[in-house]
């Protein structure tokens, strides 16, 4: 498996979410940020404004698109999904693990042969382990899961490389158990990340951006603490110094 790598140079990373309502705004704010981080995330909430303009216009300014929609369905459906959006040349593409293997299977090999059919970098395909929202609690008592965050969250890890993906959507708090059974290569990206003190909202599996690089996270996903602060360059340099040093610790250059 090829190492990710970071097309500007930048290891670690911070991937912004985009998480707005309106496209103009989310397109000014990438503008402002794009020479700190050239990685966005376009969700739901953006494409289903917005759709592939939204990926299209980001790729314009030269940034790199996380396009986090998240697949679950039949396995032809996600693979005839995950052919679509090939255009678009997005950086990295989310799936539910939940959808099984072979759903996880087709649709890495849809990726592989409509990337060489267009003769365009594939993305990285990345399996959601467990939605950061959901707590021990909700896992048990609401979805029936009879085991525990981080045994789900190892099973859907193991199936994710199993199947061939690149890399998990993993919280901090499962980030090294899934590190220590993957290895080096396999990429972790981590959403449920907050700086210290910050109103984590709907989020309950959170921690620190240098907290998640520190267990062994790759990227960390940031939306309100950036997006919704006053000065949003400061809080994105911010948050890029403190997983710099994060990953300094882990003895690594950054």
């Amino acid at each position: 498996m090829e190492k990710i790598t970071d097309p500007k140079g930048m290891k670690p990373g911070v991937i912004v979410a985009l998480d707005l309502d309106d496209l103009e705004p989310a397109l000014d704010l990438a503008r402002r940020l794009v020479d700190i981080t050239p990685f966005f995330k376009v969700g739901l909430e953006l494409f289903c404004l917005a759709g592939p303009e939204a990926v299209r216009r980001l790729r314009d300014m030269g940034a790199e698109v996380f396009l986090d929609l998240k697949f679950h369905d039949i396995p032809n459906t996600v693979a005839g999904a995950v052919r679509s959006v090939m255009s678009l040349a997005p950086f990295m593409l989310t799936l539910h693990a939940s959808g099984g293997r072979e759903m996880l299977s087709r649709a890495v090999a849809e990726s592989r042969a409509a990337a060489d059919e267009l003769a365009i970098r594939r993305p990285r395909l990345l399996g959601v382990t467990l939605l950061t929202s959901i707590d021990q609690d909700m896992l048990s008592r609401e979805l029936g899961v009879a085991r525990t965050v981080e045994q789900h969250v190892a099973q859907c890890a193991g199936m994710c490389l199993s199947s061939g993906l690149d890399g998990v959507i993993a919280s901090p708090g499962e980030v090294q158990v899934v590190r220590d059974m993957t290895g080096p290569d396999f990429l972790i990206v981590t959403p449920g990340v907050r700086p210290a003190g910050q109103d984590p909202g709907d989020q309950r599996r959170v921690a620190t951006p240098g907290e998640a690089i520190r267990a062994g996270a790759d990227f960390v996903v940031v939306g309100r603490p950036i997006t919704r602060a006053s000065d949003p360059r400061g809080a994105c340099l911010s948050i890029y110094d403190e997983i710099c040093d994060a990953y300094d610790r882990r003895n690594r250059r950054c």
